[in-house]
């Protein structure tokens, strides 16, 4: 059936059900939006003489809902305008207009009862063939379909999202016996092009996947801290970053999902585990969760929970962590184990598993003890919750934000290893892993001619994750490295497109990465016929330029270095916007300084929607000199030609870099005009390399000729300078910046509007060039500037509005 998704309704406007509309509106469909009517008139809506039949009460859950969820943070939208996009309504006056849409997705309060009256009446509305699915997150799936029509049934399926919608990878398909085939699939295969999430076949099972094994990780991890008299802090740092997991750690998850909703999801597990789950009694809380939800301390929704945040005497926001055993909030302490000085030296998460495993310390025995009992567990629930490793993992991944799964991580430990250490804990797993062990097999996942295999427990033998064709995977393809160095990998991707991947820290761009570009345009041009430049890091696409040899040529004042190196830089920005083959950049996360430049020069960006990208070089007391402020002028100069204000569009991009900009998303970056349109959006993280190089050979097929430099970029001189600088001397007077800020801004403004020119007139892009790295220079000099970039390398962030 040719199906197509113009038009979605969404029955529920809580939390999940108004991000859920929100991600739809996105991706450009047409949403709507219900809820119930209120019960009664507020006092305050009575003194304004509404009526009950007025729209403004007959709709006031559903847009309270909606703008509560548009005034959070993060936003829920990559634009604000796009919240147009979204029709609200109620359930009495407006649940007929569904037979007007195309998908019908329910997202009410999670009662089995209300759900199937819902569907009644939806039933009965519905258009034949339109699609209705459920985002319950526990109730069975099938028993919500019980008593509806077989039309209904045929296009009836559980899809999960994960909260919140827009950020989180996952969304579980979870079919009934009678759910249409055709259904399954256009689900699976809509949820990864258009909605840009990892789709992960579910089986109707209590938690489905992601839930039953993240859930009990949780839980588990909390109990064996407990026991092991962990601080909330050691616990935080140990299943952070450093295990390739989000920065929120175990008890600061707990605090942002809300540890009432942890607990109702282990409850319904616990009641629906007996007689089916081995491990059934895990899923009773530990004495201090059940302790936090009687005195209702859930987290952020109340106010505290494992962490709390209060004023200090000087009205700063301090996060304090709960002492377990005074029930008293305490200042954060700073956690140092052996096993994890032992890793700071290895980037690489995956080499980094072996060690903290092997540690001596409370840190290695944390790690043992809780790996041995997850690994265990989800061994045993297969075929349970699944009949496929490789689900499980992308589950978990995509739903809790892992870098790597269980069964992945059990690999980089070593199978053979972790078996080891688990029969020591007593913690031994199902007889299906003895059993392929004992057939000679040495991991759970292999790659074999670029394509990864995982080992297919039913069958006992290795077989191809299916959907990956759709993907260029970077990590199968070692076989196909043409050229590296210390600091980039070239890879062959085929159909003579090459791809060149960053392997520095956050991948910033060094002496190594510049090289790397450099020998990439030169080898493509010789053999190839066209370059992608991207990479599969789950940290950034590339922070930006490494300034530690920077900050070494000012601290001794060596100009002359510093010169050369930013003239380099210079030269392979423009070597790659005038090479004789397509250069394409796949930017994601974070692309900033330096790593925004090079996406500016590139013939075509494909991004992923969530890359931040912007010129941050101010927050550091310099200016973009890598061709980045040439690069908006050049830009402004375009616009200048389609008629619109000259001074207004400047400013625009002016102000963008002078507050250090980042966008919030890659639509917010195509309104900042750091992508344009002929650029392209892609919303599933794991298809991005694959559009670029699709792209890259779109540009070869259709005839990609070298283009020349730019002579025609119109500055406004004096002109434009003289209304910047009164701007900038009027916050400085306010004291809205500091006096090195008004100094950096006043040269930012000289560059962009092409230096003390008597009037507007037409420049080169080498003009402007060479004027950034002047000015570039000059504030390598100051002071204020060679602080910044000390606390910047010192372990500061980058800048981020």
């Amino acid at each position: 059936m040719n199906r197509s998704i113009r038009k979605v309704a969404v029955l529920g406007s809580g939390i999940m059900g108004s991000r859920i509309a929100c991600h739809f509106a996105n991706i450009g469909v047409e949403v709507l939006l219900l809820d119930i009517v209120p019960k009664e008139l507020s006092e305050a809506e009575k003194a304004k003489g509404i009526s009950i039949e007025h729209p403004a009460f007959r709709n006031k859950i559903v847009n309270e809902s909606l703008q509560q969820t548009l005034k959070a943070t993060p936003a829920a939208l990559y634009s604000p305008g796009f919240a147009s996009r979204i029709k609200t309504g109620n359930f009495d006056d407006n649940l007929a207009d569904i037979k007007n849409y195309d998908w019908v997705i329910e997202v009410v309060v999670e009662r089995l009862d209300i759900k199937k009256s819902l569907f009644e009446k939806v039933d009965a509305l519905r258009k034949p063939g339109t699609l209705i699915t459920s985002n319950t997150s526990g109730i069975p799936i099938h028993l919500m379909a019980e008593g509806r029509s077989e039309d209904f049934q045929k296009h009836f399926c559980g899809t999960h999202f994960f909260n919140p919608p827009r950020y989180l990878r996952l969304l579980e398909i979870i079919p009934t016996q009678q759910t249409d085939q055709q259904v399954i699939d256009f689900l699976m295969h809509y949820g990864d092009l258009f909605l840009g999430k990892t789709t992960v076949l579910c089986k109707d099972t209590p938690g489905f996947i992601a839930n039953r094994l993240g859930i009990y990780a949780l839980i588990q991890t909390i109990r064996v801290a407990e026991e092991m008299g962990l601080s909330v802090d050691e616990v935080d740092k140990l299943t952070g970053p450093v295990a390739g997991r989000p920065k929120s750690g175990t008890y600061r998850l707990s605090d942002v999902v809300g540890l009432d909703t942890t607990v109702h999801v282990a409850n319904n597990l616990y009641a629906s585990g007996e007689g089916k789950d081995e491990s059934r009694d895990a899923f009773v809380l530990p004495s201090i969760m059940q302790k936090l939800f009687d005195n209702k301390w859930l987290g952020d929704k109340t106010g505290q929970g494992f962490y709390k945040k209060v004023k200090d005497e000087k009205g700063k926001s301090v996060i304090l962590a709960l002492d377990f055993q005074t029930l008293e909030y305490k200042p954060s302490e700073k956690v140092k184990f052996a096993t994890l000085e032992g890793t700071k030296a290895i980037s690489d998460v995956w080499k980094r598993f072996p060690v903290l495993l092997a540690g001596a310390d409370k840190a290695g025995e944390f790690y043992r003890k809780t790996f041995a009992d997850i690994f265990r567990y989800a061994s045993f629930r297969i075929p349970e919750i699944s009949d496929e490793i490789f689900r499980i993992d992308q589950a978990i991944s995509a739903g809790f934000g892992w870098q790597y799964g269980l069964f992945e991580t059990w690999d980089a430990i070593g199978l053979k290893n972790m078996l080891v250490i688990m029969e020591n804990l007593d913690q031994k797993p199902a007889q299906w892993v003895y059993e392929m062990v004992e057939a000679g097999n040495e991991s759970f996942y292999k790659v074999e001619t670029g394509k990864r295999l995982y080992y297919d427990i039913q069958s006992k033998s290795y077989k191809q994750i299916p959907g990956q064709d759709s993907f260029v995977i970077l990590s199968n393809l070692s076989q196909n490295i043409v050229w590296k160095n210390a600091g980039a990998n070239l890879y062959d991707l085929g159909d003579g497109i090459l791809n060149l991947e960053f392997k520095s820290k956050m991948n910033t761009m060094g002496a190594e990465v510049i090289e790397g570009i450099q020998k990439g345009i030169s080898i493509a041009e010789k053999d190839f016929r066209g370059l992608v430049i991207g990479n599969e890091s789950s940290e950034a696409f590339s922070a930006g330029a490494n300034l530690a040899m920077l900050f070494m040529f000012a601290i001794e004042q060596e100009f002359d270095e510093i010169n050369m190196v930013i003239a380099q830089f210079q030269q392979t920005m423009m070597r790659a916007r005038y090479s004789s083959i397509p250069v394409v950049t796949a930017p994601h996360t974070l692309a900033l300084g330096g790593g925004c430049e090079l996406n500016l020069h590139a013939d075509k960006i494909v991004a992923h929607a969530e890359t931040y990208i912007g010129l941050v070089e101010l927050g550091v007391g310099l200016i973009p000199a890598g061709g980045g402020t040439k690069e908006m002028a050049l830009r402004c100069s375009d616009l200048y030609k389609a008629g619109d204000p000259e001074l207004n569009i400047l400013q625009n991009a002016f102000m963008n870099i002078a507050q250090a900009k980042v966008s919030t998303s890659a639509q917010e970056a195509l309104e900042m005009n750091y992508l344009q349109e002929k650029d392209q959006i892609v919303l599933n993280r794991s298809r991005l390399i694959a559009e670029a190089k699709q792209a890259a050979l779109d540009l070869a097929d259709n005839g990609y000729t070298q283009p020349k430099q730019r002579n025609d970029i119109k500055v406004q001189g004096r002109t434009g300078m003289a209304l910047f600088m009164a701007g900038i001397a009027q916050m400085r007077l306010a004291n809205y910046i500091s006096d090195h800020d008004a100094k950096i801004a006043n040269k930012l403004a000289y560059v962009i509007n092409g230096g003390d020119l008597s009037y507007p007139q037409l420049v080169t892009e080498q003009y402007l060039l060479d004027l950034e790295r002047e000015a570039f220079l000059s504030l390598c000099g100051e002071k204020k500037t060679l602080e910044r970039m000390q606390g910047l390398l010192n372990g500061g962030k980058p800048p981020r509005n």
